[in-house]
C-alpha cells in the first residue's frame, strides 16, 4: 500500500497554522466565500452554548419522569436507572411498534431495538422492509436534536420495564406523554430554572467566543441572534457567556446588531409574525440594530440586515429547525454545529489502521466473489457438457475439469467465509468504538446514514463548535471535496 503523504501545512496571514488539526476544522459539503457574507447569524442553545450532554440528559429525565408518575405511571419509575447512553441524533421513533431504528440514506433500516433488546434481521425485514417505510407520516418521530435524546432514553427503558413485568404498552400514548412531559418540563421551569442556578455545572464556557465575534465584526460582517429561548433565559446564559469576555464589549449585546428571542423556529422561516420589543412592547416589521426583540420573520429581518439572502451564513445545531428550513424557505448559506463530531474524529483516529484493513477486506471479498462467480458459471457448462456424454477419454477430461472447478469453488467459499467472518467482527469493533449501540451517527453500515444524508444535503458547513471559524480568515475561500462518481474512483470494478 502506497505510504500517504501528510497534508502540506503553511502558515495562514492570521497567524496560526493552515489548516487547522481535525478537531478545530470546518468541513466544507458546498463552496462557500467568507468574503462575500456579510451578515453572520448564531442559535444559541448547543450553538453557541455547548451544553453537557450528560448532565443535561439527567436533568431532563428526572423531570419527565416525574410528570409521568403524576400522570398515573408507575412509581417504580423514579427509582429506576436510565441509559442516557442509548440514544444519539439521526433516529427514528416507530410509534406504532415502539422500535427505535436507525436508517441510512435510501431507508433501509440497519439497526433497531425493541427496548433494549436488539431485533434481529428477519424481524427487521418483516416489520420495515416488506413495504415501502414512510418516516414523515405520524406513525414516526425523528430524533433529530440532542434535547430530544433523554426522551429515546425513557421510552426504551419504560417499554423495556413495563413489558419485562408482564403490562401492556401503548407505544404510541407512551410516546405521546412522554413529549408532552418533557416540553412542560422546559417551559414551567423545571429545568431551564436549575440550569441558570448552576451554569457552569450545564454549560462549557467557551473562551473564544467573544474573540470569534470580534474578528468577525473588523471584518466589516454584521451579526445577529436568532434563538428559540426565551428573552430571559437568553439574557442569562449570553451574560454567562460573553460577558467580561473582552474589554471592548461591556455586555453581550455590544457584539450584535439584531437579537431575536421567542422566533418559533422553524416557523420563522415561513410564517410572518411581527417583531415585538421586549422593552416597548411595541409590534413591528422593522427591527432596529441594538434592541432585544421577540418573535418575528425571517423576511423582515433580511430586509433589515440590508442583504440578499446569500449574503447571510446563518449557524445553527437543528438539522430541521436551523439547518433544512433555513435552506428550504431561503436562499442563506448555513453551518451546522455537530458537538458529536470531536468523538468521530476521535475514532476515526484512533482506529486508522483496523479501517484501512476493513477497506481492504471489502476489495478482497470483491475479488473472491467475482471468482467464484466464474468457477460456478464453468461448472455449470461443463455439467451441461457432460449431460448424455457417453463414457471415454473426452468424458474423462470433462469429469477432470468439473472436480478441479468444484474444488476451486469449495477453497472460495471456505476463503469467502473467513473474510466476512473477520469483516463482521472487524466492523462490531469499530461500531462498538463509536457508539454501542448505534455505531457512528453519521454511517449506517457502510452507507451514509439518514442524519449524514441531511447534513450533506442541508448543511453548507459542519464543525464541532461555533468557534472553529476562529481558524479562518474572513475571507477564507471553503471548497467542497471535487464529488466523484464510483467510475471516476478508479477503485475494482463493481465496488
Amino acid at each position: 500500500m502506497q505510504e500517504r503523504l501528510p497534508a502540506p501545512e503553511f502558515d495562514s496571514p492570521t497567524g496560526s497554522v493552515f489548516p487547522p488539526p481535525a478537531g478545530r476544522r470546518v468541513y466544507c459539503n458546498r463552496n462557500l466565500r467568507l468574503d462575500q457574507v456579510k451578515a453572520v447569524g448564531f442559535d444559541m442553545d448547543y450553538t453557541l452554548a455547548i451544553y453537557r450532554q450528560a448532565e443535561m440528559d439527567r436533568l431532563c429525565i428526572d423531570a419527565t419522569v416525574r410528570k409521568l408518575v403524576d400522570r398515573g405511571y408507575p412509581e417504580e419509575l423514579l427509582s429506576m436507572k436510565y441509559r442516557t447512553d442509548f440514544p444519539i441524533r439521526g433516529l427514528l421513533i416507530d410509534r406504532k411498534l415502539g422500535n427505535v431504528l436507525k436508517m441510512d440514506r435510501y431507508r433501509y433500516v440497519k439497526t433497531a431495538y425493541h427496548g433494549f433488546r436488539r431485533l434481529t434481521r428477519e424481524e427487521r425485514r418483516r416489520a420495515y422492509h416488506t413495504r415501502r417505510l414512510r418516516p414523515g407520516t405520524g406513525r414516526y418521530h425523528w430524533v433529530d436534536t440532542l434535547y430530544s435524546l433523554s426522551e429515546v432514553a425513557v421510552y426504551a427503558a419504560v417499554i423495556e420495564h413495563l413489558e419485562t413485568h408482564g403490562g401492556s404498552v401503548d407505544y404510541g400514548q407512551l410516546f405521546a406523554d412522554i413529549r408532552e412531559c418533557a416540553d412542560i418540563s422546559h417551559q414551567d421551569g423545571s429545568i431551564l430554572d436549575l440550569v441558570l442556578e448552576d451554569l457552569p455545572r450545564y454549560v462549557d464556557r467557551d473562551p473564544d467566543l467573544g474573540v470569534l465575534f470580534h474578528k468577525l465584526r473588523s471584518a466589516g460582517k454584521r451579526l445577529f441572534l436568532l434563538t428559540n429561548s426565551g428573552p430571559e433565559y437568553t439574557d442569562a446564559m449570553m451574560s454567562y457567556l460573553l460577558d467580561d469576555a473582552l474589554d471592548e464589549y461591556p455586555s453581550w449585546r455590544n457584539y450584535l446588531d439584531y437579537i431575536c428571542t421567542a422566533s418559533q423556529k422553524p416557523s420563522f422561516f415561513t410564517d410572518k409574525a411581527l417583531f415585538t420589543d421586549l422593552e416597548t412592547e411595541e409590534e413591528s416589521r422593522d427591527p432596529t440594530r441594538g434592541r432585544v426583540y421577540v418573535g418575528g420573520n425571517i423576511v423582515d429581518l433580511q430586509r433589515a440586515l440590508g442583504f440578499t439572502g446569500d449574503e447571510v451564513l446563518y449557524v445553527g445545531d437543528h438539522i430541521y429547525g436551523d439547518v433544512l428550513r433555513a435552506k428550504k424557505e431561503s436562499t442563506w448559506r448555513t453551518a451546522m454545529i455537530i458537538q458529536e463530531m470531536d468523538d468521530e474524529l476521535r475514532v476515526l483516529r484512533e482506529h486508522a489502521v483496523s479501517f484501512e484493513r476493513a477497506d481492504a477486506l471489502e476489495q478482497m471479498r470483491d475479488a473472491v466473489q467475482d471468482e467464484l462467480r466464474e468457477h460456478q458459471a464453468r461448472l455449470k457448462r461443463v455439467e451441461r457438457k457432460l449431460n448424455g456424454q457417453e463414457s471415454g477419454p473426452e468424458r474423462a477430461s470433462w469429469d477432470a475439469k468439473r472436480v478441479r472447478h468444484r474444488r476451486s469453488i469449495d477453497r472460495l467459499r471456505a476463503q469467502l467465509k473467513d473474510l466476512d467472518t473477520e469483516r463482521s467482527a472487524l466492523h462490531d469493533v469499530l461500531d462498538d468504538a463509536f457508539h454501542p449501540f448505534w455505531g457512528s451517527v453519521f454511517k449506517a453500515g457502510n452507507e451514509v446514514s439518514s442524519f449524514g444524508s441531511q447534513i450533506e444535503q442541508y448543511a453548507g458547513l459542519y464543525t464541532s463548535r461555533a468557534t472553529n471559524l476562529m481558524q479562518y480568515s474572513p475571507m477564507h475561500y471553503f471548497q467542497s471535496p471535487r464529488h466523484r462518481m464510483p467510475h471516476e474512483t478508479g477503485s475494482v470494478p463493481g465496488t
